[in-house]
């Protein structure tokens, strides 16, 4: 991701608050690398990526790192870690849990600056919110994009759903064009980091008022924020063959409060593949000698 200067790629996961406890919290679970979220995933949840330095912002190139690669990636994700840490804890970024944050949109009219890839926002999003994606889907039809796309399929994203993304490079310009640098911001993505991200760069670029959704959408519940869309918040981010399963951590914790009758629709689909793959199976054998007897007349 985005390192302002510094080059950083990396898979990123949910951060902690500018309090000494909640800091080491996030500690904590910015080690527990790599997991969930990819920045942008280039290989289907957290396939290395290479981010370079442009006009003080970055560009992006995916790639396929060797253990050099992920000695790199590794640093560039301890400096990027100590340089949120450093936001959080002397305050230039305040934090607030997800429902904080719906409170201080309905009580005091703070803008809610939506980060996510398209992929994501359009299965639900906040009412009212304003959508500037740091990263949305490389739709460019080159030879080398389409290498990276099938690359990223085979790598894990036909399980995960996962596209490839890309750094927009006018994410800044996009947000000076609409908001000026006194305006209170109040950034989220769907697990916290790709908005902690993009709060280092509204900062640097010298924005003052930001304030960060701990934990992203997918900490939120439901009366937390107004939403919109087809999908709950916290599935927001799943996709792939996971999530027509229902085998994502998610899925399994909204099955353990709706009971039997939520998993009894992922158990079917399971049996409907199984029954589809022995199906195709048994068509396949019996073809094959059709095959030859046909070629023999």
């Amino acid at each position: 991701m985005e390192a302002l200067g510094r080059n950083f790629t990396t898979t990123l996961t949910t951060c902690g608050s500018p309090r000494r406890h909640q800091a080491a919290g996030f500690r904590r679970r910015v080690r527990m690398l790599p997991v969930a979220e990819p920045l942008f995933p280039a290989g289907g949840g957290g396939y290395p990526s290479r981010f370079k330095r442009l006009s003080g912002s970055v560009r992006m190139d995916a790639t396929v790192g060797g253990e050099e690669e992920e000695m790199r990636q590794a640093k560039e994700m301890a400096a990027a870690r100590r340089r949120w840490e450093t936001l959080i804890r002397e305050q230039k970024v305040k934090v607030l849990t997800p429902r904080e944050a719906g409170y201080a949109i309905q009580l005091s009219n703070k803008t809610l600056l939506d980060v996510r890839p398209s992929t994501e926002h359009e299965k639900a999003w906040v009412r009212g919110s304003t959508w500037i994606p740091i990263f949305d889907v490389e739709n460019t039809g080159d030879i080398g994009t389409l290498s990276k796309k099938i690359t990223n399929f085979v790598m894990g994203g036909w399980w995960s759903g996962s596209s490839m993304l890309v750094y927009d490079r006018d994410f800044l310009s996009k947000v000076e064009e609409k908001f000026p640098k006194e305006s209170d911001l109040i950034l989220v993505c769907q697990k916290g980091l790709r908005s902690l991200a993009a709060c280092e760069q509204l900062y640097n670029a010298g924005f003052r008022n930001l304030f960060w959704v701990q934990g992203g959408l997918e900490a939120a519940d439901e009366e937390d924020f107004p939403r919109e869309g087809p999908q709950p918040f916290k599935l927001a981010g799943i996709g792939g063959v996971s999530e027509f399963l229902g085998w994502t951590d998610q899925q399994r914790a909204i099955g353990a409060r709706e009971g039997w009758s939520y998993r009894l629709v992922f158990t079917g689909r399971l049996l409907g593949l199984i029954l589809l793959a022995d199906a195709l199976f048994l068509g396949a054998q019996r073809l094959g000698p059709l095959l030859q007897e046909w070629r023999s007349h």
